[in-house]
């Protein structure tokens, strides 16, 4: 009755009226708030109906609607869900888990536009056998029973006669021409042919300097395989690794130099260091003086190196021949090529479409040495090489990855990839996250434990932060393995013959057309096919028109393609009704495998603190390793194009860190108010470190005491002062 009695008492307020009258208004109202009795106790709450009882019911329901409404609106009428976050709709109802979708918010992937340019080919063999030349008939038996080799290549036909002659000479090549023995065939049989037997204690006849410890190692097998007749012609190799604070190391290195080493292979960076600290060591016999891939010494910043090498060899021996050889030209060469040769033979070899008139037009004689621009007439591209671009949203990347190495090397067989990274973090991040999350199947991983590999579908990783006998381990292991996976870094990028590679992945972009070049050289060798992929953003899509300006074209490959691979991996169902298997995988069922391949990486990363701190860390290297890219490519390739959050789901974190992005957004602010020039030049020389330490000699261990490092060394073997080996489960 309390709804009578407030209009009764309206009803007594109201003056003017009479007594019947005011008793048949009563009566009416009061059978209306009766009949609406019933609609205002389902409307408004109990709580909400005792504090509002002094209202009219009219009043009171007009109050309550909108509130309703508004409060309630996102509850009654939830957002929808896209196809993709269904399979991830178990892990979400799991307290403390979210898993987002992967293909929503995502970038639009532009139309690849792909200009259509004619590639520079060479022909790899030529006509001519190695019986044909003026060579020990050892060494003839030796090349077809050793190395199973009985027809040259162009590169080796156009150098082996020239440098027979004694001639310098600047050699130019694709890679995997056969360029190693172009240069060491002649060294071997102008030694064996010296008129005085040569003695082990005379010393080095020939020097060779290799920009990478990997390229030594293989530079002195091929010597060693080509000197098995010639026993009394000694080959040694000097490189980093060898830590002299080690002194059953430096002893061991020290009584082979006092021996006697005649045929000396090193890097850079190691035999300046003997060449100040080792009294052992003499250069007055050299005769010859080899600079294996020339360009990639002088960027790493060997300049000061090579010059002391070429002081001290002058200052001993005038008299020697000195070639330089590379499948690229730099200015760099052409400024070393005019303080170290002397009236030089350039040889580069040309396609069928460019060749001269004459045989005699294939080397052009006299101080002509190829310019540098060159360079941007195109790069030789081996013919059996097949070239790949796919275009994949910064969420999607470690997925995609992850669909291609299961598809290449779990489903398909004689596979073998190489995949290059930017740093040596990101090398060790997905080497470690893939062995323990595919190999060990979907289930939650075990701590400590490291799943045993299949023959097939196995990893390794090779970078410059390894211990020199483990890198020797995994160079040795992978080039006689058929099959397999080496996550690295551009350290094995030169040079290296790693026989029957199939695939070469390029998950980071290299900084340089001439980069890309050596990375796929890796593959499709001396005549072999091979394929290679280049993962780009869509932001990235640019960069296909800085390769096409090279005269290199790429094919698209679509991501969707990719992830297919995942449907036929039946523990990535993700959410299906029944565990049943569609008739046909469709773009739904691709992206519900998908998103639960994501859940066992973020899985993974998130089970502790510490594989957490190594995926920030990882994170953190591949955005310092972003801004290192040239300037004439930093309108692709800028950070500020970068999605953090986006970029934090590729190294399966969740959420985007927080501390990335702070500190640098200030020192930027702060840049632009008053330019630090000398921060600015502090910065470029930490740069110049960093790409030194990946090829270093291996002697900063030895420099200072209490774990200080040496100035060649730098911060690590990627951007980022973090150690290799401190993050890693």
């Amino acid at each position: 009755m309390a709804a009578t009695d407030g209009v009764l008492l309206q009803l007594s307020a109201a003056p003017g009226t009479s007594s019947r009258t005011r008793t048949a208004q009563a009566r009416r109202q009061t059978q209306a708030a009766k009949r609406k009795r019933p609609a205002s106790r389902q409307a408004p709450p109990a709580k909400r109906r005792s504090a509002t009882a002094s209202l009219p019911a009219k009043k009171t329901a007009a109050k309550e609607t909108p509130r309703a409404l508004k409060g309630k609106a996102r509850k009654v009428f939830p957002p929808k869900r896209s196809p993709a976050s269904a399979s991830g709709r178990d892990q979400e109802q799991k307290p403390g888990v979210k898993t987002s979708s992967l293909f929503r918010n995502n970038p639009e992937i532009p139309q690849l536009r792909r200009p259509l340019v004619k590639q520079v080919q060479e022909s790899v063999f030529s006509s001519e056998a190695f019986h044909e030349l003026d060579l020990h008939p050892h060494l003839i038996s030796t090349i077809h029973a050793v190395l199973n080799m009985s027809q040259m290549t162009s590169v080796q036909k156009q150098s082996i006669p020239v440098l027979l002659e004694g001639r310098d000479a600047l050699v130019r090549s694709q890679t995997g021409s056969g360029k190693t023995l172009a240069y060491c065939i002649p060294v071997v049989q102008s030694l064996q042919a010296m008129q005085t037997k040569i003695q082990r204690s005379d010393g080095p006849y020939a020097l060779v300097l290799v920009p990478t410890r990997e390229l030594a190692l293989q530079s002195f097998d091929t010597f060693q395989k080509l000197l098995k007749p010639f026993t009394w012609i000694v080959p040694g190799v000097l490189m980093g690794g060898e830590k002299r604070k080690s002194e059953k190391a430096s002893v061991s290195f020290s009584n082979r130099l006092r021996k006697g080493i005649n045929i000396l292979i090193s890097t850079p960076g190691r035999l300046v260091d003997h060449i100040k600290s080792t009294k052992n060591i003499h250069f007055s016999r050299v005769q010859w003086l080899v600079l294996d891939e020339a360009d990639r010494i002088l960027d790493l910043g060997f300049e000061k190196d090579v010059a002391v090498i070429l002081n001290a060899v002058n200052a001993e021996s005038q008299k020697r021949q000195n070639v330089l050889l590379s499948a690229t030209l730099t200015d760099g060469v052409t400024r070393l090529a005019d303080i170290s040769l002397h009236n030089p033979v350039s040889i580069s070899v040309l396609d069928e479409g460019h060749r001269p008139s004459s045989p005699e037009d294939h080397a052009v004689l006299g101080m002509c040495a190829p310019q540098p621009g060159d360079e941007l007439d195109g790069f030789a591209i081996p013919e059996g090489l097949d070239q790949y671009v796919t275009l994949v949203p910064s969420k999607l990347r470690l997925v995609c990855l992850a669909a291609f190495l299961l598809q290449k090397c779990k489903f398909e067989t004689d596979q073998k990839v190489i995949v290059f990274f930017s740093s040596c973090e990101l090398v060790e991040f997905h080497y470690h996250l893939f062995l323990q999350t595919l190999l060990s199947g979907v289930g939650a991983p075990v701590p400590g434990q490291v799943p045993s590999a299949c023959t097939r579908f196995r990893f390794l990783r090779l970078h410059g932060s390894m211990d020199q006998e483990e890198r020797t381990e995994v160079f040795q292991e992978f080039a006689h393995s058929g099959t397999g996976v080496l996550f690295c870094t551009d350290v094995a990028a030169r040079g290296l013959d790693l026989p029957q590679v199939t695939w070469i992945v390029q998950y980071n972009a290299p900084s340089s057309p001439a980069e890309y070049i050596h990375r796929v050289g890796r593959t499709a060798r001396i005549g072999c096919r091979g394929s290679s992929l280049l993962v780009l953003a869509p932001s990235e899509a640019e960069y296909v028109s800085s390769l096409a300006a090279h005269k290199i074209n790429v094919s698209e490959m679509k991501m969707e393609a990719i992830l297919s691979a995942l449907t036929s991996q039946d523990c990535f169902k993700g959410g299906r009704r029944g565990g049943q298997k569609p008739q046909a995988a469709g773009p739904q069922e691709i992206q519900e495998r998908a998103t639960a391949l994501q859940t066992v990486f973020e899985d993974y990363v998130h089970s502790s603190e510490k594989t957490v701190s190594w995926a920030k860390r990882a994170l953190q290297s591949f955005i310092r390793a972003y801004t290192t890219y040239p300037q004439e490519l930093k309108h692709i390739f800028h950070v500020r194009a970068l999605h953090l959050g986006h970029v934090a789901k590729s190294f399966g974190l969740r959420d985007a860190p927080r501390k990335l992005g702070g500190p640098a957004a200030k020192k930027r602010k702060a840049a632009v108010r008053r330019p630090d020039l000398r921060r600015r030049t502090q910065r470029k020389r930490c740069l110049a470190e960093m790409l030194r330490s990946e090829y270093s000699s291996g002697a900063e261990a030895d420099v200072a005491l209490g774990g200080a490092r040496s100035k060649r060394a730098g911060p690590a073997a990627s951007p980022g002062p973090e150690g290799e080996g401190e993050g890693s489960p």
